[in-house]
């Protein structure tokens, strides 16, 4: 786990995060690709760890919900996103294309984290390929997944996927505004390339707005 007297560890660690983290166009909106570097995947992979050894009974929805709601979290109080995806506008979104893809088919950049099987009824069941390292992980950062387990970890991936459409989330404005809402809600699409601007979430906040500004510009 990182310590104060890590700091200097930790900048240099975020510098060569700069360099390979992501590449984006210069609106900040859609990425080109996503490029990451083995700190970021080992956050993610990690994550999803812990999220697995706290919670029973994670489906795949859920989880992808849960990994949301972490970036959203860490937005609202501090400016600064947890994992830094890139969460599209889907049926059941926000969704990260990448993530989607690593629950959907065999792992390959979470491969060393997480193994994907098939259930007796057809569903997919995500389970820990090895045991959680927090490397990665300030104290206060290990605070914020427990208190995202506390306030959501018993809650269904359909209170979920509601959760995160209510009037007003950034998912439902980005559907609104570009008049896909209707379309979403009646299930005659299931998926959109709309990347979610989650600066939204600290509009009202200058000075978190400006750290998520400067976060993303270096990332």
């Amino acid at each position: 786990m990182k310590t104060l007297k890590k700091s200097k560890t930790c900048y240099i660690r975020f510098k060569f995060y700069v360099i390979l983290h992501t590449t984006r166009n210069i609106n900040f909106m859609h990425p080109v690709y996503t490029k990451y570097s083995e700190d970021q995947i080992s956050k993610i992979g990690n994550s999803i760890i812990y999220l697995l050894e706290k919670i029973d009974d994670l489906p795949k929805t859920k989880l992808l919900k849960l990994l949301y709601i972490l970036d959203e979290v860490s937005i609202k109080k501090s400016g600064i996103p947890f994992l830094n995806l890139h969460y599209d506008v889907w049926k059941f979104g926000p969704v990260d294309k990448d993530i989607f893809i690593e629950f959907s088919s065999k792992p390959n950049l979470l491969k060393k984290y997480i193994k994907r099987t098939a259930t007796a009824d057809g569903k997919t069941k995500i389970s820990k390929a090895s045991e959680f390292c927090d490397d990665e992980f300030s104290d206060n950062e290990i605070d914020l997944l427990d208190f995202v387990i506390s306030k959501f970890g018993k809650s269904s991936s359909k209170e979920l996927v509601t959760y995160t459409h209510k009037k007003g989330s950034p998912w439902y404005n980005v559907a609104k505004k570009n008049s896909l809402l209707e379309l979403l809600v009646k299930e005659e699409i299931n998926s959109t390339d709309l990347e979610i601007d989650l600066s939204v979430l600290v509009q009202h906040d200058k000075r978190k707005k400006q750290l998520f500004k400067e976060f993303i510009l270096f990332s």
